[in-house]
Formats: C-alpha cells, sequence, structure tokens
C-alpha cells in the first residue's frame, strides 16, 4: 500500500535537519498546496533555501521534484472525490467474491497502515494532552464521523469532569467558543470532503489558544493547519463511502491509554458515578 506524503512526513520528521522540518511544517500547514507551488516558491514560503526543498523531497524517497509534484496531484485528485465519482470509478468496486472480503481486508489494512505510521510517542504524547488539560474538553465531528466525537465523549466525560460533546447547528457551536480557552483541548473528527464549518470553528478556536487534536484522513483536512496533534488515518476502502473503521480504533486506543493515565482519579469518578445509578 502506497504511503501517502503526509505520512511519510510523520514517519520521517524525527531524522530531518532542521531546515528540511520547516519545509515540512510549511507543506502540512498547506497540504498539499504549498507542494504544488514551484521549489523557489515553496523554498520562500519555508523560509530556507531552494536546495534544502530538493534534500527533503529526496529524504522522502522522491527522484526530483516533478516526482514529488505528481504524487501530489494524485492525492489531490483522490482528495476532492465524492462518493458520486466512486460509485463510478471500477476501483471501487469488488471484483468478483462478494462484497465482504475486499471490504473486510481493505478495512484490516486501513487499521494496519493507520497505526504503522502512528507512533507510540504520539500516542502518549495525545493522551497526556486530553488526560492532563487544565480546562475543558470539547469533541465535534462532521456530517460522518461526529458519531465518533459522540462516542468518544461519552467515555471520556466518564473518568474526567468537562467533557462536552458539541451537537447541534453551527451557530451553537460559535456560542461556546465564548467558554475556550488556552486550557482548553478540541478534539475534531474530519474526513473528505472536508467540512468547511469545521474548518472555520477549528480556525476561530485557534485564535483563542485552544490545543486541538484532529482526526483525518491520509490527505489531511485543512484543520491541520491549525492542530497540535493530527492523527492521519486511513478511510479509502472499496466503496462509495470512506471507513472510520481505524479511526475509531484509534479513538477507542486512546480512550484506554486516558483512562490508564487518570488512574486514581479515574477509578474514583466510575465508582461515584456508579453510586449514583
Amino acid at each position: 500500500m502506497i504511503s501517502s506524503i503526509a505520512e511519510l512526513i510523520s514517519d520521517r520528521i524525527g531524522t530531518m535537519p532542521a531546515g528540511e522540518r520547516r519545509a515540512a511544517q510549511t507543506l502540512i500547514a498547506n497540504y498539499p498546496l504549498t507542494g504544488l507551488k514551484t521549489v523557489a516558491e515553496f523554498s520562500a514560503a519555508a523560509g530556507v533555501s531552494s536546495p534544502t526543498i530538493l534534500r527533503f523531497v529526496a529524504r522522502l524517497g522522491f527522484q526530483n521534484y516533478p516526482e514529488f509534484q505528481s504524487a501530489l496531484q494524485d492525492e489531490l485528485a483522490a482528495q476532492l472525490q465524492s462518493p458520486a465519482s466512486r460509485t463510478l470509478n471500477p476501483a471501487a468496486s469488488p471484483a468478483g467474491g462478494g462484497a465482504v472480503s475486499p471490504m473486510l481486508e481493505a478495512t484490516l489494512d486501513n487499521m494496519r497502515e493507520t497505526f504503522r505510521h502512528l507512533s507510540d510517542k504520539q500516542l502518549a504524547d495525545i493522551a497526556t494532552t486530553l488526560a492532563e488539560r487544565r480546562g475543558k474538553t470539547f469533541l465535534i465531528g462532521g456530517r460522518f464521523t461526529d458519531p465518533l466525537a459522540r462516542y468518544m465523549a461519552a467515555h471520556l466525560a466518564i473518568i474526567q469532569p468537562d467533557v462536552y460533546h458539541l451537537a447541534g447547528q453551527e451557530s451553537i457551536w460559535r456560542d461556546r467558543l465564548i467558554d475556550m480557552g488556552k486550557r482548553d483541548v478540541l478534539v475534531i473528527f474530519d474526513i473528505r470532503r472536508y467540512q468547511e464549518s469545521l474548518v472555520r470553528f477549528a480556525e476561530k478556536a485557534h485564535q483563542r489558544g485552544v490545543q486541538i487534536v484532529l482526526f483525518t484522513d491520509q490527505w489531511l483536512s485543512p484543520i491541520a493547519r491549525f492542530a497540535r496533534h493530527v492523527i492521519a488515518g486511513r478511510t479509502a476502502v472499496p466503496s462509495a463511502w470512506d471507513s472510520s473503521a481505524a479511526l475509531f480504533v484509534v479513538a477507542e486506543t486512546l480512550i484506554g491509554a486516558v483512562t490508564r493515565h487518570l488512574e486514581a482519579a479515574g477509578a474514583r469518578r466510575i465508582r461515584d458515578l456508579e453510586s449514583l445509578r
């Protein structure tokens, strides 16, 4: 399975010199559009030299800059696909043998690939962010991913106070911004086709200093530019619809990690809640 450029960056950024790391961070902040510019424009945006950009591209495994841009163009085309276009795409339909086996295999591959590019340190850092926040935790998702946000919120609310799932209309979310600040964490689920209302909301929250944890796909929601932590899960399956199964497993993994992190306090809260039933 071919890795996206965002996944390659995640795998290799720890070995990059400072200049190449700046190039990587600049690309992720406006993914993938910065990489579709000329080398000179990319280097100017990153504040590094053109040779640094070319070394960065080579470190990702590309022979030259046009090959790197071709891969980004393919990703952009995939990012912009709709369920209608995937329905018309023969590659999106199982080729015999029934629908179950290809779907199951693709889903399992998505889980394996998602965790292959997700380090133990990254998971631990996100768990710490969620467990040790000094304020509140807010969770929200898009049209098809909001059930994941609601599920995660329901669990986190049992083991720690001040956990809120943001539901309803966009105006209701905006009203909650008044309660958000630098002590708070906002968890957002957003996969292709990315939801503009969530992007606007994330930008406003970022301006208020809120720490954002983003669950997205391998092509990266525009919210990535505002996020402190980005989980890029695999979502493509042989269907007109993307699958959130890998992101669901990551969410459950983090729920378990936060529960262990809170230990005695979480256990005491669970006992107190049970006594009220």
